[in-house]
């Protein structure tokens, strides 16, 4: 079989080795509490679950549906964008509906990309951040945003140290996985950047609903006057009503770029079940205290997981928004690489964690921890912890 010349661009995943381990002990009876993947653990309001099952039951609802997503899904994303974040959106002009934020954001690269062009992308990342453009022939330059850095020197010293025009630039806050927030004077700094420099934007904002403090709300660079202009932003439902395995999110904003998607995606789907999409419609027209509840959720494990860690001999700090916490290896084991580290946790104390660089090269001596575990499995990580910290 002659070689496929597109996989040489892509690395083996990072995490399927620390799968393998976590694997093979299950296999083997130990109790492996998960803070590995990101995957929401906390069940999908009944009444979104009620309005699939009703909508589920029309059968001409079962025929293909609209790529781009069917109008009152649409209007429901814009009422939510009008009362959120004081943003008015075209349903029909500026609202793509897309099968999850990472589809949205992995076709979109395929709208931008052409081989050769130039991408300013996050590191630490979203995987789907760096290797969709990768996978369709774009070079990357790498920014830092871990926590002690400064964003706009960072950026602007890697756009102007470019030897080639920079097509377009990642944003991620709040970050996954860093879980560092930003603040709407940035947007107001990087939108007037960008548009000197001709860089599209485009804003991963899947973590908007999933913050602990009033004073830490995520904005949104739509807010931002003329950010339309040159500004994509991608969310989802996955985080923020509990609907990882449900695939609904959207890509908004410039009205241009949304069309492009549009017509990429005609060509590749026919969009999500209907019944998911009204569903999904259902979700965006919830009463707030929905999102708060969801919320307090995340809060309360956060606050058990630093707490009980940190007595165990691992300061874990306190992530302000996401469902992760990213912390460097403990003093005691820093002589290892993030792997290591990860894969001695699985062995010696039944806890599965992601390793720091898989995220990217910025992302080694560190760990992310997702909290989809419940209060009492965190305070027993933290009793298997302690066990391995006193060794």
């Amino acid at each position: 079989m002659r070689e496929l010349e597109k996989l040489k661009r892509l690395p083996p995943y990072v995490f399927t080795e620390v799968n393998r381990i976590k694997d093979a002990a299950r296999a083997k009876g130990s109790d492996i509490i998960d803070f590995g993947m990101g995957n929401p653990d906390i069940p999908t309001p009944k009444h979104i679950v009620d309005k699939l099952i009703e909508t589920s039951q029309d059968t001409k609802m079962h025929r293909y549906s609209a790529s781009r997503g069917i109008t009152g899904l649409r209007k429901a994303n814009a009422k939510y964008y009008e009362r959120r974040f004081n943003v008015k959106l075209d349903y029909d002009k500026e609202i793509i509906a897309t099968i999850g934020s990472k589809e949205g954001l992995a076709n979109m690269a395929q709208v931008l990309a052409s081989p050769g062009d130039t991408i300013l992308v996050p590191n630490p990342a979203y995987p789907i951040h760096a290797f969709g453009f990768i996978i369709n022939d774009a070079n990357l330059i790498h920014y830092n945003i871990n926590s002690e850095i400064d964003l706009m020197s960072e950026i602007s010293e890697k756009v102007e140290n470019s030897k080639k025009d920079i097509k377009a630039m990642i944003l991620n806050f709040p970050s996954n996985p860093t879980a560092e927030i930003c603040s709407l004077d940035f947007y107001k700094e990087i939108v007037p950047y960008a548009k000197k420099h001709n860089i599209i934007l485009l804003s991963d904002l899947a973590y908007a609903e999933i913050y602990f403090d009033q004073n830490d709300k995520p904005p949104s660079i739509l807010e931002v006057d003329g950010a339309k202009e040159i500004a994509v932003e991608f969310t989802s439902l996955s985080k923020s009503f509990s609907m990882p395995g449900w695939r609904m999110g959207f890509a908004v904003g410039n009205e241009y770029l949304i069309s492009a998607l549009t017509r990429i995606k005609s060509y590749l789907d026919y969009g999500a079940f209907t019944p998911i999409q009204v569903a999904s419609a259902a979700a965006l027209n919830s009463d707030e205290s929905l999102i708060d509840e969801i919320r307090g959720v995340y809060r309360q494990r956060r606050d058990v997981l630093v707490e009980s860690f940190s007595r165990s001999g691992w300061t874990i700090p306190s992530p302000k928004a996401t469902m992760f916490a990213w912390s460097s290896l403990p003093e005691k084991f820093k002589h290892l690489s993030s792997l290591e580290f990860s894969k001695m946790l699985i062995e010696k104390a039944d806890i599965a964690v992601s390793p720091g660089d898989g995220f990217g090269e910025y992302g080694e001596g560190y760990v992310r921890l997702s909290m989809v575990e419940n209060e009492q499995r965190i305070r027993q990580a933290a009793r298997n912890l302690k066990r391995l910290m006193d060794e």
